[in-house]
């Protein structure tokens, strides 16, 4: 969806100040993880409580690509919020404003939830960077009731000291609206937030990001918002607001368009997602 949640009314629409290019390859074409399809935790449709804890992994060796580096992933959102709407619904300070904690996510008609999509790529991705010698960490693992808030998941990454942070979601828009699109940080200065010294690096990983997503995926730009190159900028977004690292949001497609949700629902196309997410923040971290 439009995240963290959708915004309390309708907002225009920003054009970024340059175009993606979308058809530089990537640098190095990342492996598959073990089968190619599949994720490094418990399998779809597997019930939340025995995954292990969130927090960082072992780094690998030192001659890996992404040795020393720390990202965070973001699964938006967690399949316990269902179960506690007074609690997500409790304002929280994001920096120029109040917002909702969080919310339960957007969901395709037959009931597949963002919640369990953002998961499974978030499982898939991990294994992806650990193989490429980052330390990872995950704002959460469905190891807790709900939540993060939004103002916390921010502050994991901000204390990771992370060197990209990514928040995985998909959207929630009418049928029709197709495609990918990466949400990036507008400059913000006001309370607690001040985003003007991530602004530039942000922009510079979500470009990577959404090259080599539309690369590995063979996604288009979404088709409703991001004026066809596939980049976003949003102001009214917590969890990009409060962070003090670079951040982006990647809405993978939209779950409530048929054509998206035959990708969304594609083990094979999530595990291309992944890569692509991956593929796209080692080019960032790489220079």
């Amino acid at each position: 969806m439009h995240h963290d949640d959708s915004p309390p009314a309708p907002r225009p629409r920003r054009r970024p100040a340059s175009a993606l290019a979308l058809a530089v390859p990537a640098a190095a074409v990342l492996a598959c993880a073990s089968a190619c399809g599949a994720p490094s935790g418990p399998a779809d449709g597997a019930p939340p409580g025995t995954r292990p804890a969130a927090g960082p992994s072992a780094p690998s060796a030192a001659g890996s690509p992404l040795a020393g580096r720390t990202v965070v992933i973001d699964p938006g959102h967690n399949p316990g919020n269902f179960a506690h709407t007074r609690e997500i619904n409790r304002p929280v300070d994001i920096g120029t404003n109040r917002k909702e904690c969080d919310t339960t996510g957007t969901s395709t008609n037959s009931g597949y939830t963002e919640a369990a999509f953002t998961l499974d790529v978030s499982h898939r991705l991990r294994t992806l960077l650990r193989e490429l010698g980052a330390t990872v960490v995950l704002t959460h693992d469905a190891d807790r009731p709900y939540g993060p808030c939004i103002d916390e998941r921010a502050r994991i990454g901000n204390a990771a000291r992370a060197d990209a942070v990514v928040s995985v979601h998909a959207d929630g828009s009418a049928a029709g609206n197709r495609g990918f699109h990466v949400i990036l940080p507008a400059a913000v200065k006001g309370g607690t937030a001040d985003t003007a010294p991530i602004v530039g690096p942000s922009r510079s990983l979500g470009v990577n990001v959404a090259r080599e997503f539309a690369r590995a995926t063979g996604s288009a730009p979404a088709n409703y918002v991001g004026g066809g190159t596939g980049l976003d900028v949003r102001e009214d977004l917590g969890g990009l607001n409060l962070s003090t690292v670079p951040k982006v949001f990647v809405e993978c497609g939209n779950m409530r368009d048929p054509k998206d949700v035959a990708l969304l629902t594609d083990a094979a196309w999530r595990q291309k997602a992944a890569q692509g997410i991956a593929a796209g923040v080692r080019t960032y971290l790489r220079g």
